[in-house]
Order: structure tokens, then sequence, then C-alpha cells
């Protein structure tokens, strides 16, 4: 044991704030793994402490302190010994007076929070349920066999297909809550010590956690599989089901609402996406058997292709558009117009026309749940902790501080509120950093809806340069259809980990702007970066005028109007001045490209969560693994789901024997492709008329680009006779005839 005396002299160092940040941050670093833990101040000890032995341990160091108090001598030197999350302890030298040894335990009784076992089981009740689920998959199976063979339909679902991704024309609630669910659940299952529910043990960890990647998504599976068959044994099957599942979380919250994972209530909130979601399932559910019941809900495998979604998008395509104002006018726009535009740019608007695919609905919620797991984990994984240390500091800080020669008062109150002072501003910097993130992700979430529908629109009238850099066909491939499966899991990734540096990065920026800007302009002191722009200024100077003059010259000296017109002038006066800058503009250009490199970073970052949009140059935006999966995802969307090619597809399944509402449907098509107003008569359309409808929408379909890819014969093409699917031609009949069809193959 070492003593020295409690007068000691601490030698007076600098006390500059801005050299005190580092060690203050590696101080609070240090600290900060006490959040959730009492700090121990032992004699001289480095013990390695295991978690089920702590509250023992704790009880027997209470006794052996209070026998100790009376024999410490004064002015100890003392092992500040702080408990990790693993369980091991790590030292730090401080010296204590006698007045600051007598309170040298610090508890937490409100920070302790012990494990909670929920009275439902939860290992039972997922043995339960597994084996409820996999029952109604055999009954949903019997079920779907028995259909399939009744309506002699081959187009009747599959069990093993669950819901049709490529259909844009159905009820997407049901895939998006299940989605939501089982997203919720994988955020649960990653930060849980006891990934898989049916074992508790924390050694294989890594093993159990692969196996429940694959067990959560074959536990949810029936939830969608039960609106597959559209029958009323699988809405009452999945009614059960919703049910059952949020009842039981519920159950479980309310037993155990505190839980000693991160914070307190990290598993009540993370689960609310959760629970709105089987809250939904549990009213859609009976929704739909109603529905079922009152003979509203009807079993129909084309109902996609004899939607009016697809007869309307047609008929939008197909009417005269009428000129606009804006376009007529040749004068530029105002700046409330120019406003207006890029406020429309990023808030999306729906239209009727228009229908997001259900993998990009799916995409946009999963990926709005993602953006509020990752603020809630950013906000209670580390400001709790920060509020613990400010509040628990007090005058031993003072010693701590003058371990490392920092002394920052000679009043240890003082020093106490500077320090108290300082977390404050790093709470408040964090926070700032977490807000500004979840704006700027919401903004990009905006955006996104509006550049995915004008892309799709684009690719639908064959626009194929919208989206690529070079000729492709809108054919299925094999990286096409990875990237397609792949794609909305990929986006929630892309969202979590984009939210992580974006935190990072703007709470880095705006240390900086409180530390070195801020708080040094407030007090007056520590103007470290002020003086060292200031004693630069002739530098500045001289780059500011000479960009100046720059300007200033080629406005006034080196150009002039004529006519209407503009020209080079006094080419002997630019090409000296030219010669003469060339040292200064090599400065300049240093500045510029850290301006670059800083702008290039800053965009990156914040646009790092999106797909939509190539983070590299348009010749090399293959490399964007992210956009690269984007444009692979469109591929298969329009190359499967074009409207007009599923419109011409359900007027072939309605036949001149249908009934006389369907008969009525068919006439609306054809009316509408051939611009004529509705008249909604009952009488039936002349086969001529008929038919020219039907030759204008093939018409349609064979000179679109974008569908070209679909057809067999093209297939069967060689590539050279292809251009960004459309056939080359090469004689002046083929370019009159493609001239004289532009109109009609736009879309």
């Amino acid at each position: 044991m070492y003593h020295t005396s409690s007068a000691t002299a601490i030698p007076h160092t600098y006390s500059s704030v801005f050299y005190n940040i580092p060690v203050l941050l590696i101080l609070f670093m240090l600290v900060a793994q006490t959040a959730a833990r009492p700090w121990k101040v032992t004699q001289s000890q480095n013990r390695i402490g295991a978690p089920e032995q702590r509250e023992r341990e704790r009880e027997r160091e209470r006794e052996r302190e209070r026998e100790r108090k009376s024999e410490r001598p004064q002015g100890t030197l003392w092992l500040l010994t702080i408990p990790n999350f693993e369980g091991s302890f790590f030292s730090c030298t401080v010296i204590m007076s006698a007045e600051t040894a007598k309170e040298d335990y610090y508890d937490y009784p409100d920070l302790v929070i012990p494990p909670c076992d929920p009275k439902a089981d939860e290992s039972l009740f997922h043995i339960c349920i597994t084996v409820i689920s996999f029952v109604v998959m055999l009954i949903l199976l019997v079920l779907a066999r028995r259909q399939k063979v009744v309506d002699s339909l081959k187009g009747v679902p599959a069990l093993l297909s669950p819901v049709n991704f490529l259909d844009h024309t159905q009820h997407k609630a049901l895939s998006v809550a299940v989605f939501g669910v089982l997203f919720c659940r994988l955020v649960g299952l990653v930060l849980s010590p006891t990934p898989l529910p049916f074992t508790k043990d924390t050694e294989n960890k890594e093993y159990w956690l692969i196996l429940a990647l694959f067990y959560y998504p074959a536990l949810y599976y029936p939830l969608l599989a039960c609106g597959t068959l559209h029958i009323t044994v699988g809405y009452v099957l999945g009614s059960l089901l919703s049910w059952t599942h949020f009842g039981i979380l519920i159950w479980h919250k309310v037993d155990c609402p505190r839980t000693p994972q991160i914070y307190k209530y990290h598993s009540l909130l993370s689960s609310l996406p959760e629970i709105v979601c089987l809250a939904f399932l549990s009213f859609q559910y009976p929704l739909l058997l109603f529905k079922g019941f009152k003979g509203t809900e009807k079993s129909d495998p084309f109902e996609d292709l004899k939607s009016s979604y697809y007869t309307h998008y047609v008929k939008n395509i197909l009417k005269k558009k009428k000129p606009s104002q804006a376009s007529s006018s040749s004068s530029k726009p105002k700046l409330t117009e120019r406003i207006s535009d890029a406020l429309k740019s990023h808030i999306y608007t729906p239209k009727e026309v228009f229908r997001f695919p259900l993998m990009l609905a799916i995409s946009m919620v999963v990926a709005s749940i993602a953006l509020y797991q990752m603020v809630l984990l950013l906000v209670i994984g580390v400001v709790p902790t920060l509020q613990i240390v400010r509040k628990g500091v007090n005058e031993d800080i003072a010693y701590l501080l003058a371990g490392f020669n920092i002394i920052l008062a000679d009043d240890r109150k003082e020093v106490v509120k500077i320090v108290v002072y300082y977390m404050w501003c790093v709470e408040v910097c964090y926070v700032s950093a977490v807000t500004l993130t979840c704006l700027v992700n919401l903004i990009m979430f905006m955006r996104s809806m509006v550049l995915h529908r004008s892309n799709l629109r684009g690719l639908y009238r064959g626009d194929i340069y919208n989206v690529y850099n070079c000729q492709r066909s809108i054919r299925p491939s094999r990286p096409a259809l990875v990237c397609w499966m792949g794609y909305t899991s990929h986006q929630a990734a892309f969202i979590c980990l984009g939210m992580v540096i974006q935190t990072l990065v703007f709470f880095i920026c705006f240390l900086f702007a409180v530390f070195l800007i801020i708080i040094p302009i407030l007090y007056g002191k520590n103007l470290m970066v002020f003086r060292i722009i200031g004693k630069m200024w002739p530098f500045w100077l001289t780059l500011s005028l000479t960009v100046l003059i720059q300007h200033l010259t080629s406005r006034f000296f080196f150009i002039k109007k004529e006519a209407g017109t503009q020209d080079l002038t006094n080419r002997g006066g630019l090409f000296l001045l030219t010669y003469l800058l060339f040292p200064v503009n090599v400065l300049v250009g240093a500045l510029l490209g850290i301006w670059r490199l800083v702008i290039t970073a800053l965009f990156n970052i914040v646009h790092l969560g999106r797909m939509d949009i190539s983070l590299l140059n348009r010749n090399v935006e293959a490399f964007d693994t992210g956009y690269r999966c984007y444009a692979h995802y469109l591929k298969i969307e329009v190359s499967q789901s074009h409207p007009v090619m599923k419109a011409f597809c359900g007027l072939l399944l309605q036949s001149p024997s249908q009934d006389k509402g369907t008969g009525d449907a068919a006439r609306n098509v054809e009316e509408g492709i051939q611009l004529v107003s509705q008249d909604k008569k009952q009488n039936k359309v002349p086969n001529a008329k008929r038919a020219r409808g039907h030759w204008h929408l093939l018409y349609t379909l064979v000179n679109n680009p974008s569908l070209v890819g679909s057809r067999k014969h093209f297939q069967r093409q060689s590539s050279e006779s292809v251009l960004n699917g459309t056939f080359k031609r090469n004689s002046k009949e083929g370019s009159k005839k493609e001239g004289g069809t532009t109109a009609a193959s736009k879309e």
C-alpha cells in the first residue's frame, strides 16, 4: 500500500479547454461503461467478477468496507475499480482525501434491473405456436389442392407462393404487415443474448442466431399463407393466428415492461412497430372474413389481369394531352415557381393512374421501421448513459483529472460544474446529430418515392437511358432475379448502416462546432481557431482578391456582347492574366480540392441509405452495389408487370360469352383504348369496333420498346440487331415506318 500526503501540491499546467477535450472524451468513454453498474472503490485490488456472483460480492464488500473505514490512513492512494459489461474489472489510480474516502461506495439501485420472466413462458409458447402453425399449413395445403381440382385452373395460387409479389392491384396491407413483424423480430434477435427462444444457452449464440434467421420466417409464414386462397377457412385461421401472436406479445410486455438489456424500456419501445403490425393483422383478417360472408370478397386467380387499374392506365396514356401554359411560354420560370417545383420534387403526391409495386411498398415500410429502430437504439443506447455519468460527477473528478495533470479550476466545486457543463454539451451535440440524421432520412424517403415513380413510368415508355447509362434490354436475367429477391432486405440494411455513419459524422461536426467555435465565442477564451485564421489573413485576402479580379475582368474586359451574342475580346490581356495568376490559382485549386472532397463525402454519407441513385460516376455506376441492385430490380418489375401488357392479357381473357357485367367491362376497355367517350349503354359493341380496339392495343404492344424483350422471336434475335429494346432499321423504309409510329409507341 502506498501513502501520500493529503496536502501534496499538484503542479498547475495548462487550463485550455481545447487541449483538455481529448482527455475528457477518453475519460468519458472509460466511465461510460459503468452506466448501468455501481462504482466500487477498493484498496489496491484488481478482481475478475462473474455475473452470477456480483450480488453476493456487493454484500460482502459492504461488510468489509464498514470494518475498514476506521483503519484507513489519511490521503491513501486508492485504485478505482470499475466493472465493465463482460464482468472483468479495470483500475484507474486516483488521489483521494480523507473526506472523499468516507463516501467510497456509489450505489444506483434504480439502474439495476433484475431479469424478468413472464408468466407465459416464451419457450413453451413457441413450441405450441410452432405446432399450431404446422397444423394450419397442412389444412391450407389440403384446401389448396381441393380448390385447384374443383376450379380446374392452373392459376390457383399454390401453397408455396404466399403472395404474388408482381401483382400491382392486390391489397398490399397483409404482406407489408407480416414483413414489418418479421423485421422487428430480426432486430430483437440480433440484440438479444438468447436469439432462439427454445434455449437459454449464451455460449453458442452465433449458432442459435443462424437457426433463428430461418425459424422466424417459417413461424410467420402462415400469416401470409392464410390470405392466399381467399376463402373463409383461411381467413378464420389467419384471425386465430394473428390474435394469438398479438395477445401473447401484449401479455409479455405487460408482465415485463422493463428489461436489463441496453435500457430498461428498450424492449418495450422496440416492439411498438411489431405490436402495430400484429394489431393490424388481427383487424384485417376478421374484416376479410366479414367481406367473405357478405360476398364482396371473391376468389379469382385472374383478379390481377381483370383489374380496372391497367385499363385506366392505358386510357390515360392514349388520350390527348392539353398543352400546358408553362411549356408554351418561353420566359424563364419565376423564383416562386422554382421553389414550388423543388418542393414538389421532394414531396410524394399519389396519382390515380399509378400504383407502386408490392416489393417497393414493402421496402418503404420496412425502411421506415428500420429508421425507427435505429433512432431508438442510437438514442437510448447513449443518452441515458450520458445523463447517468453527468449526474454521478462529484468532487472526486478533480483528483482524477489531476492524475493527468489537468487543472480546470482551483475550487473542486467549480471543476464539477465545468465537467458537468462539458458533458451536457456533448449530450446536446449527440441528440442534435441523431435528430438531423432522422430528418435527412425522412427527406430522402420522400425523394425516393418520387424518383421510383419517375423511373418506373420512364421504363414503361421505353426510356432506357432514364435509368441505365448504356444499352440494356429489359428482360429477366440471373443477376436481375437475385437483385429483385434481395432488394427489400438490402434497402433495410443500407438504412441501418447509413444512419450509424451519418450520426457519427454529424456528431463529430457538432462537437467541433460547439467546442471550437460556439463556446470560445460565448466565453471569449480559447479562440485558437480564430487566432490561426487571423494570422493567415494575408493569405485569405490574396486568394479572395485573385478570384474577384478574375470574375470582374471576365465580366467587363474579356467578354463582349454584340447583337445578342457573346464573344471573347482583349485576348492578349486574357493570356497575360492567365499566365500571371497561375501560381495563385494553384493554391486556389488546392482549397477547391479540399472543398470538393468534403462535399463529395457529405453527399455520399447523406445518400448512403438510398439505392435509387448512384454514388459513383455515371460511367462506373455498375460498381455501386446498391444502385446496381435497384437497376436490376426495375428490370424484373417492368418486364413482368408492365401495365399495357397486362391490359392486353386481361382483354384476351374476356370472351363474348361472358355475362352482362363482364361484357360491359370489355366494352369500357375497348372504348377507352379508342379514345371514345363511354356511354355505358347496354347494347353490344360491333365486331369491327371490337377488332379495331384489339388491333390498337396489339400495335401498341408491338412497338413499345420496353416490351420487345418479352416476345419469343425477339429472344432468338442476335444482339447486333437490337438497340435498347428496339430493332435496328438500316433501310429508309424502316426509318419512315419508325417515324410514323413514334406517337403510338411512346407508351
